[in-house]
């Protein structure tokens, strides 16, 4: 593997930090949102987000050869969540991109209760990039869920549309 991953990543937070901007002015910075979820069962909007997060740096730490960090605080608010992206978004743009070009044979992770060793192409494409997606895609859908006005280029950031378009 000699691609470097922290682009796909960095453009992603990026677009998740506007989201979380947009989720934050629409509810008025109502707090109880952040612990909104889709279904009883499942992870809040708070914890889906530094979900996203913490898996960006699950995935680039040891495909660089790094400790894995993550940069969870204990404020359970619009602007910690914020904070976390904007450092996030820092530790992963102060990787060097040479990093990435000898990774460990086999990356090891927890998937639930399940043990992994994956190779780094593996772990990148079939495990990793799917779960930070599908915690970006659960924040979304919280947030369109209770009438945050998103579209589709807010989750991707290349897609545009009138203010006033539906699908349907």
């Amino acid at each position: 593997m000699q691609q470097n991953p922290t682009g796909i990543f960095i453009h992603y937070l990026n677009q998740l930090k506007r989201i979380v901007i947009k989720i934050a002015d629409h509810q008025q910075h109502n707090p109880a949102l952040l612990y909104t979820s889709l279904h009883s069962d499942m992870l809040p909007l708070l914890a889906q987000i530094r979900t996203a997060a913490n898996f960006s740096l699950r995935t680039c730490c040891p495909l660089a050869r790094r400790e894995r960090i993550n940069f969870d605080n204990s404020q359970e608010t619009y602007e910690g969540l914020q904070q976390q992206l904007d450092d996030t978004i820092a530790y992963l743009q102060a990787i060097p991109a040479a990093d990435f070009h000898q990774p460990p044979e086999r990356v090891k992770d927890k998937a639930g209760f399940n043990e992994l060793s994956l190779t780094a192409d593996e772990y990148l494409n079939c495990y990793a990039l799917p779960n930070f997606f599908f915690h970006l895609c659960m924040v979304y859908s919280i947030a369109r869920q209770v009438g945050v006005p998103l579209s589709k280029g807010d989750f991707d950031g290349y897609h545009q549309y009138p203010n006033d378009f539906s699908f349907v």
